[in-house]
């Protein structure tokens, strides 16, 4: 890693420069995304499903100073010199480069999230982040240095970068890397993994596929990115004899409630909130105190970063309700972001990207239930004539990515909207109920 940092650093790039990483799920993530920490770059991970359209509208805004790729994450239209792996695993041999030791405070890396204004965002996150990371060691994982932590996502991801490759390394733990399509149930078995973490439906697909069984080592899973059916975590409980532990975060901190093997989480509840962790319920809505070491420093804008605050609280969104004994139960949230496979979606980016198509005169997009707790998106339209769905399927796979493609289509007489012309998700969720349960 520290021999990836020197090749880094010998590019020249300023102390804070962007690096865009177009990596997948291999050694050479971790390694550009530390080796470009170590010396005081700043390292942005980002989906290699994004598209080339989505992929320059995130680097308009980010302006980086280098792309590393892989040769085949689509690149953006932008001007700053690629990196190749070959030249990347090059470095690795160099001698190991000195840690750049700055303030806890500067920004240490980026995560994109989509927010509700319907654009990705830039999360700025500070060095000390990872520090802010070891509340969840007993908070919610209950890791310790001989775990060997498996996790199903994307590093990318800021649920996969810190539970299944930063929490692990910090603590001396093994990290266990699963490359797109592994098959998952096999390589727990095989390496002895002692934790896994996944999103709620990777869990469904496992107990499926009848994929878990023979797992001696495994003491427990970890869920989070969307809420855990209580139907999965009994039936995962049933085939492993291990519990689930949950957890509720956003981007922008992490995780910040969750349950533990130290201390479950009440039935119906989805846990307590972490020691070190200063939160509130403001309104029904929980509440971060700018205080907290793990909130982001800000959104990357034109004018540089913006934390939004009330008073001294960031408002999360998610909607919750506390008990006396401190657990919460989350109750939603407080806008209209979708939960596709446990990735936050804008419905505005969708719409605007569906929305050229010119056939189409007016579209909405949210998310619905087609089986309990399975939820899809959906795109309603009004057209002249329905459309042919392959169609819209081939126009959306150009322009967005997998996980954030609409699963179905809905040709429309007309939208709902309000009195002041502001269309009304709610209602397409209703109506679309109604015409399933009449179906």
């Amino acid at each position: 890693m520290r021999g990836t940092g020197a090749g880094l650093a010998a590019l020249g790039l300023p102390p804070g420069a962007r690096v865009l990483l177009r990596l997948g799920n291999s050694v050479d993530f971790p390694l550009a995304f530390l080796g470009a920490i170590a010396v005081g770059l700043v390292p942005v991970p980002t989906s290699t499903a994004l598209t080339g359209p989505e992929m320059t509208a995130m680097a308009q805004g980010l302006d980086p100073a280098l792309v590393i790729w892989d040769g085949d994450a689509a690149l953006p239209d932008h001007p700053a010199p690629v990196l190749t792996l070959e030249r990347l695993r090059a470095m690795r041999e160099l001698p190991p480069c000195a840690y750049d030791m700055g303030s806890p405070d500067r920004p240490g890396y980026i995560v994109f999230t989509s927010g509700s204004g319907g654009r990705p965002r830039a999360v700025v996150h500070a060095h000390r982040a990872v520090w802010a990371r070891r509340m969840m060691w007993d908070g919610w994982y209950g890791l310790r240095p001989d775990d060997r932590m498996m996790h199903a996502g994307a590093f990318n991801w800021t649920y996969t970068l810190g539970t299944g490759l930063l929490d692990p390394w910090a603590i001396g733990a093994t990290a266990l890397v699963c490359a797109p399509g592994a098959p998952m149930g096999l390589l727990m078995r095989r390496h002895d993994a002692t934790i896994f973490a996944a999103v709620p439906g990777v869990y469904r697909q496992l107990l499926d596929g009848g994929r878990v069984r023979d797992l001696p080592r495994l003491r427990h899973g970890l869920s989070a990115g969307e809420k855990l059916p209580e139907a999965t975590r009994a039936a995962w409980n049933a085939a492993t004899g291990t519990m689930i532990y949950e957890a509720l975060g956003m981007s922008e901190c992490s995780t910040y409630i969750s349950g533990s093997p130290a201390r479950p989480a009440p039935p119906g509840a989805l846990g307590y909130p972490q020691d070190g962790r200063r939160i509130a319920v403001q309104d029904g809505i929980l509440a971060i105190h700018r205080s907290d070491p793990g909130l982001m420093l800000g959104y990357l804008g034109p004018d540089g970063l913006d934390l939004p605050l009330q008073g001294e609280w960031f408002l999360t969104g998610d909607r919750v309700a506390q008990a006396e004994d401190g657990a919460v139960t989350y109750l939603g949230r407080d806008d209209d972001m979708m939960n596709a496979g446990g990735f936050r979606v804008s419905p505005l980016e969708v719409e605007a990207s569906l929305a050229g198509h010119p056939q189409i005169d007016d579209i909405a997009v949210t998310d619905v239930e087609i089986r309990p707790d399975v939820r899809i998106i959906a795109a309603f339209y009004t057209a002249a004539l329905p459309l042919d769905e392959d169609d819209l399927s081939a126009f959306a796979a150009e322009r967005l990515a997998r996980y954030k493609q609409p699963r179905l289509y809905r040709h429309m007489p007309s939208l709902p909207r309000g009195a002041n012309g502001k269309l009304s998700r709610r209602s397409l969720r209703d109506q679309f109920r109604a015409d399933d349960d009449n179906s």
